[in-house]
């Protein structure tokens, strides 16, 4: 069966780095991202604090998901992962380390295109292991209130967002993407995240966006016809399209690529963590496949699981546990 997704594991070239602010700290950030070995995954490390732990980028790490997805291990936390994991997502990266002075990744310019030029700028290359993929065979639900989001099969990862906000300048917007790095890159990667101006005025009231600017945020007028950004939007759209970015960096978290469809109706990242427990729950929905390349084509090599048994194995498939898990 040919599929739209290279069949190897990738990881940067070299270690790359970058500075800015936390969008709810205003605490000055330094992070970088290290090439890594085969089946390592995504990790975050907290180099403030004397931990010595990485956490690991997996949905059983998500501790709060109100505002940002935040990840943690009990020692430490890491918030507003979403837009960097979106971007390492949308290059096509598996295996990376990431080390950051702060509790949170910073916000640059409110969207994922900083972190992902600055990838696409180190570039990447190919390893020896082939990839996982978690392939959806019957559709799966979750839904609060109305609020819902569903995975259904589908030979590539397609994503589609709806959002429905009662204003003049949001109203319904509705976007598709089909994730392919030339598409993430162009469509979504530079849709910023946005909030109502009194809204930000009670997070900061609250102690909270303290790094929040005009320069990292769209602030929507009060009169919700407008917003004060002088530059304007990106896009006509460009709140639909950072939703599905959102959605795009969570969806990262289940640890592997994923052959579905995703269908999101005015979820945030509360239903999107709702519907990767979901997929967990629900083992006779998927199978866990390992690929191999056939000439210019990727195709299953076999089937890992397909069980009932596999909902109690999908943690350790998707998220291998270190021996050691010291930092180097």
């Amino acid at each position: 069966m040919s599929l739209p997704i290279d069949p190897h594991q990738y990881t940067l070239r070299k270690k790359i780095s970058c500075c800015g602010v936390g969008l709810h700290s205003g605490r000055t950030v330094n992070l970088s991202i290290k090439p890594s070995t085969v089946n390592n995954g995504i990790r975050f490390l907290r180099t403030d604090i004397d931990s010595g732990y990485f956490v690991r980028a997996h949905m059983d790490k998500v501790v709060d998901t109100r505002l940002a997805t935040t990840i943690g291990d009990g020692r430490c936390t890491i918030s507003t992962t979403e837009h960097l994991l979106a971007a390492l997502k949308g290059y096509g990266v598996d295996n990376v380390d990431i080390e950051l002075d702060s509790p949170e990744v910073p916000i640059m310019d409110g969207s994922a295109d900083p972190f992902f030029k600055l990838l696409k700028k180190c570039g990447k290359i190919r390893q020896s292991g082939l990839r996982k993929v978690l392939r959806i065979t019957s559709p799966i639900y979750y839904s609060e209130g109305d609020k819902k989001i569903s995975i259904k099969p589908h030979d590539g990862f397609m994503v589609t967002g709806v959002i429905n906000f009662d204003d003049t300048l949001i109203k319904t917007q509705k976007y598709t993407i089909n994730l392919y790095a030339d598409r993430f890159a162009k469509e979504i990667a530079r849709a910023r995240t946005f909030g109502y101006v009194e809204q930000v005025e009670e997070l900061w009231a609250n102690g909270l966006a303290l790094g929040g600017t005009l320069e990292n945020v769209i602030a929507i007028h009060w009169n919700r016809k407008s917003i004060l950004n002088e530059d304007g939007l990106r896009f006509d759209n460009e709140f639909i399209r950072h939703k599905v970015l959102d959605l795009v960096g969570d969806m990262a978290l289940l640890g592997c690529p994923v052959l579905g469809h995703v269908e999101a109706y005015k979820a945030g990242h509360t239903q999107h963590l709702g519907l990767m427990k979901a997929i967990s729950s629900n083992p006779q929905c998927w199978e866990l496949v390992e690929m191999k390349s056939n000439g210019a084509h990727s195709v299953f090599n076999h089937v890992i699981n397909r069980t009932r048994e596999a909902g109690e194995m999908i943690m350790p498939f998707l998220a291998p546990v270190e021996p050691a898990n010291i930092a180097a």
